[in-house]
Parts: structure tokens; C-alpha cells; sequence
């Protein structure tokens, strides 16, 4: 090139002591991959001799007592085998917009509190904000002209083109998009498959999965404007199914499954999806009270086929409510994993793929179900 002058004697620094360290130093979140693959091999290891003694069958009890030991043994690893960092943030936030979805209550409602105090411009979109709920009203007397509330049922197309609209209008300049989209709102159900109508499932499926996959649709054109991002709420039953819970299940795994096809789509062109997958939070939530369990109940008991109450008997169908009722009274109160989590999918420059904000009993039950033969995952969870 004319006006340059190139030295061939000259060579380049070689790389020094500390950038030798740095190219060996495995990436943030694969560090303690190894861990989790010596874990599952012990727990197979553990579990083997009982899967292969005949006629062996394992009661509930011994099943959770083998779970809490195996946690109790890799709790004395080193390091914690799910540990992770979140760091490495976008900053600053500036004025980039998000939507919520389901702010009424949960999960959604601490989002929108949390995102807002975090400097982000906040839609939280409300189902019964047209109502007055208690949790609409909360936000608003924020009084904040960065956090508005919207009225918005994710089943009805009218209301979400209605918000699409309202946001767009709201961007100082919609043609760099919005840059975050959380599909967090969601119902669930509980109830052995002959004991769940049709319209249960279609009814869990519609706000689950549908409502996941229309508010995406409608979005994407301003979340791909600006290269933002997609954190869709899933669940450990995601992942691996449970009984009585089959509607729910369904939905989740669907979930996964979308966002898993969204990711592959969307990673040339800049847009980043992530999937939350939160344990038991059921006590935080406010799902179910005793009041709303035991009317499902007796709703479901009513519409049951003649032939199915006979069969199954009204002592097991109580049974398997009163297991339910134990179940929904337990869990944390404490979102902030969930909140933690979600937001490092916002605003780090690299966010995980999955995050397991859950506690260690479930994460490990969750990695047997999941990587382990189903031959043995059911003999300890299900025989």
C-alpha cells in the first residue's frame, strides 16, 4: 500500500504468561461441566444393584430418602456441582423496553418491580388490569413513566395486537425494535389423566404453549429489530413429566420444544432465547389455596364418567387430592432465583440457554430423570 512502510524484520509479541492462562481457562458456565457428568455416573453407579435385584421394588419413602442422600453427598464436592456466575452485563440498560406478560401476581408481578427499578422501560401486561386487581394497582401507584401497565389476555389476538401497538407507539424509535419479550404468564391444573376433561387440557394448553407462541409471533418483528431477547418461563416439569400433572407437563415440554426451535432460528440473526425453568415456587405463587384445590376437586368428581368413579373409587381419588394438597403447601417464598435469573437472560452479553432456578433436591432429581436410562429413573421414582 502506497505511503506504508512494513518492517519484515519486525514480528509480532508473542502471547504473553497471563494470555496463556486466559486461552486455557475454560469459558464461564462450562468450568464445572465435569462435575455433573461424574454425578450422574455415581447416582447410576448407586442405584444399579437395586434396578437389577428381582421383584425389588422401592417404596416412596426409600426413593426420597436415596435422593436426599445422593444430595447430601455431592453436597461435600468441592464446588457445587449446579454452580454458575452471572455476570458479564450489558450496561447500561438505558431506555430499552421489555413486556411481561402475567404481572397480576407471581412471578410477573416482582418482574415488572424489579426490571423498572433496574431502569428498564417496563410493559406489564395484565389480565385483569380492565378489573382492578390488587397487583395492577400496586404498579400504577409507582406512578412511573417507565413502568405502564396493559390490559392483556395472551388468548385473545385482538388484545395482543392491541399491545403490540401500544408499545410500538411507546419507542422512541420503533424501527430499532424493543429489546425483551418475557412470556411468563401461565396457569396449571392437577389430576390423573382419566380424571382431567378435554376442556382442562385444551384450557391449560391455550395460556401455556398458545399463548407463548402468539405473543412471540406477534414480537419478533421489534425484537428482531433490535437484536433483543426472548426469555420464555418453562418449568422442571419441562423436563420431566409427574403424576397428576400431565396438563401442565404437556405445556412446558412444549415450551421448551418451541423455544428450543426459536433459539436455532433466531441465533444468525442476532436475537438471543433463553428458557427459565423454575422448581417449586408453588408457595410464592399463590396457586393454590386449600379453597381452590379442594373446588377442582369436587368439580372434577362430578364430571367424571360413571365407569371411571367405579373403577378408581372415591377413597383413591381423595388420596391423590389430599398428596396434592401436601404438595401445593410446600416449596420456597423466595422468587429471587426466578427474578435473578430472568434478568441475567436481559442483560448479559452471553445468557445460558437453560436456568434451573431450583433448589439442589429437585436439580438432582431433575438430572437423574433426564440423563439417566428410564429404566432406572423409574425404578427409583416410580416402581
Amino acid at each position: 500500500m502506497r505511503g506504508s512502510v512494513v518492517n519484515k524484520t519486525d514480528k509480532a509479541p508473542g502471547p504473553t504468561e497471563e494470555d496463556k492462562v486466559k486461552k486455557q481457562e475454560p469459558p464461564p458456565g462450562r468450568r464445572l461441566t465435569i462435575l455433573p457428568l461424574v454425578a450422574i455416573m455415581l447416582t447410576a453407579r448407586l442405584f444399579r444393584p437395586l434396578s437389577q435385584l428381582p421383584g425389588k421394588t422401592l417404596s416412596l419413602c426409600d426413593r426420597e430418602k436415596g435422593t436426599r442422600r445422593m444430595q447430601l453427598l455431592y453436597s461435600a464436592f468441592p464446588v457445587p456441582v449446579s454452580l454458575r456466575t452471572y455476570s458479564d452485563e450489558v450496561t447500561p440498560v438505558g431506555s430499552k423496553a421489555v413486556l411481561v406478560t402475567g404481572c397480576d401476581s407471581g412471578f410477573g408481578f416482582s418482574l415488572a418491580k424489579h426490571l423498572h427499578s433496574r431502569g428498564f422501560l417496563v410493559f406489564a401486561g395484565c389480565l385483569m388490569k380492565d378489573k382492578g386487581n390488587d397487583g395492577v394497582k400496586e404498579l400504577d401507584s409507582l406512578k412511573s413513566d417507565r413502568l405502564r401497565t396493559v390490559q392483556l389476555n395472551v388468548c385473545k389476538s385482538e388484545e395482543v395486537d392491541k399491545v403490540v401497538e401500544i408499545v410500538r407507539s411507546s419507542l422512541e424509535d420503533p424501527e430499532k425494535g424493543m429489546w425483551g419479550l418475557v412470556n411468563n404468564a401461565g396457569i396449571s391444573t392437577f389430576g390423573e389423566v382419566e380424571f382431567t376433561s378435554m376442556e382442562t387440557y385444551k384450557e391449560v394448553a391455550e395460556v401455556n404453549l398458545w399463548g407463548t407462541v402468539r405473543m412471540t409471533k406477534s414480537f419478533l418483528p421489534l425484537i428482531r429489530r433490535a437484536k433483543g431477547r426472548i426469555v420464555n418461563i418453562s418449568s422442571m416439569l419441562g423436563r420431566m413429566a409427574n403424576p397428576a400433572r400431565s396438563p401442565y407437563c404437556i405445556t412446558k415440554f412444549g415450551v421448551e420444544a418451541f423455544s428450543d426451535c426459536l433459539r436455532y432460528e433466531m441465533y444468525p440473526l442476532g436475537v438471543k432465547v433463553s428458557v427459565v425453568e423454575p422448581g417449586n415456587f408453588i408457595a410464592a405463587t399463590s396457586l393454590y389455596s386449600p379453597e381452590r384445590i379442594q373446588a377442582i376437586a369436587n368439580k372434577m368428581w362430578e364430571e367424571l364418567p360413571e365407569v371411571v368413579r367405579k373403577d378408581y373409587g372415591r377413597k383413591y381419588f381423595d388420596e391423590k387430592i389430599a398428596k396434592m394438597e401436601t404438595y401445593c403447601n410446600s416449596g420456597s417464598t423466595d422468587t429471587s432465583p426466578v427474578i435473578k435469573a430472568v434478568t441475567h437472560a436481559l442483560t448479559s452479553a452471553t445468557p445460558y440457554t437453560r436456568y434451573h432456578p431450583m433448589d439442589y433436591y429437585w436439580w438432582l432429581r431433575m438430572q437423574i430423570m433426564t440423563h439417566l436410562p428410564g429404566a432406572v429413573s423409574d425404578r427409583i421414582y416410580i416402581h
